[in-house]
């Protein structure tokens, strides 16, 4: 299990445990396949913060003050941050 100041810019098949901070209100982007729901929740583990990707389903699962685990995920930067991304076979669970 990662902890969030392990992860680099190049991180893959990360497995992360981290406590939900806040989450923003979900936008609808453009994407490839159509328009789509995206929202970030800004997680923290002992270590430090980052911002969490969510789309579409998961973004109903992700509550405040919640725990999420995340299996299969991956890093991504966008403006200069570091995002974390939960991958296709990925998995994301809360508590």
């Amino acid at each position: 299990m990662a902890k969030i100041s392990d992860l680099s810019a190049d991180s893959k098949e990360v497995e992360i445990e981290a406590k939900v901070v806040e989450v923003l209100d979900p936008r609808t982007v453009n994407t490839r396949f159509g328009p789509k729901q995206v929202a970030i929740a800004v997680i923290e583990d002992d270590t430090g913060r980052i911002n969490l990707n969510l789309w579409e389903d998961q973004i109903e699962k992700v509550k405040k003050a919640k725990t999420v685990k995340i299996e299969g995920g991956y890093v991504t930067v966008w403006k200069d941050a570091m995002q974390l991304n939960v991958g296709r076979q990925g998995k994301l669970e809360t508590e």
